[in-house]
């Protein structure tokens, strides 16, 4: 009994073995027709297919950086309907700044009172004029700087007028003046005094616009203070007014109205930034 009790038992494991080799021979089949693709004899199955991710969405760039840096100029930088009919004499290009150095006037309230008679004045003559937003006496041209030029032209102007001194100047005599371009003509007071030491300076900044090839000032400058303006070439319609124009001046209150301008120092714009050069006491 005990005998045949073993040899059932070999037979229940020899056909539990031949029914795992066989199981484990339907997987191995199964593993070679999905790596052979269809060799030896096994009929070829579909490999599953994997799925990419899906690529993720890239995130919108804030509008404050958008504006940082925009490909194209604003409208309202070109349209001279938002500067009073004010055309550029170059066109405004990013990375390009309008650079130009002057001495600034800071008007009294008697100058103030003059240009309101002025304007009034050359209204009733036909001419509209716009007064000047600041009021400054040139030292040189507008020029286009480039934005890494600013730091080292401004330190050559620094250094140049490192030994120049204050002194006064004073104007009182009304001319006109039209741009290159005739495109805006300008009333402006003319220097009397002071000439002499304004030349000085413009050799000094002509120095730095020389060594940055830079255009330099005019050779034969009538140094002025810009009082008004109007828009294109209106030279013969404010000449034929100018005197009584400069009547007014000479008449102003007790006497001929002198606009001084302390040279103290001299600034220069360019873009929206402005460095400030003071002079020797």
């Amino acid at each position: 009994m005990l005998v045949g009790y073993s040899s059932s038992s070999e037979e229940e494991d020899r056909e539990a073995g031949d029914e795992a080799a066989a199981t484990q021979n339907k997987s191995v089949c199964r593993k070679y027709q999905e790596e052979d693709d269809g060799k030896n004899g096994c009929p070829a199955r579909k490999k599953p297919k994997i799925e990419e991710p899906a690529t993720k969405p890239r995130l919108p760039l804030p509008g404050c950086l958008l504006t940082m840096f925009p490909d194209e100029v604003d409208p309202q930088t070109e349209d001279s309907s938002f500067h009073g009919g004010r055309i550029r004499s170059f066109k405004h290009e990013r990375g390009n700044w309008a650079t130009y150095v002057y001495v600034p006037y800071h008007p009294e309230e008697e100058f103030r009172e003059l240009l309101e008679e002025l304007l009034s004045a050359a209204g009733a003559c036909g001419v509209g004029l716009t007064p000047q937003e600041e009021f400054h006496l040139s030292l040189s041209q507008t020029v286009v700087l480039r934005h890494h030029w600013i730091q080292p032209l401004t330190q050559s102007l620094r250094t140049g007028l490192a030994h120049c001194k204050r002194f006064v100047c004073s104007a009182g005599t009304l001319r006109v003046y039209c741009n290159a371009e005739k495109t805006r003509t300008f009333l402006g007071m003319e220097v009397c005094s002071g000439h002499a030491q304004l030349l000085e300076l413009v050799r000094v900044v002509d120095r730095t616009m020389t060594e940055f090839r830079l255009d330099t000032f005019y050779k034969d400058p009538s140094f002025h203070v810009s009082l008004a303006w109007c828009v294109g070439d209106m030279t013969v319609q404010m000449k034929e007014c100018i005197q009584e124009l400069q009547r007014l001046v000479d008449e102003h209150e007790e006497g001929p109205f002198v606009l001084r301008l302390e040279c103290v120092e001299l600034r220069c714009r360019t873009g929206n930034k402005t460095y400030c050069f003071p002079l020797k006491p």
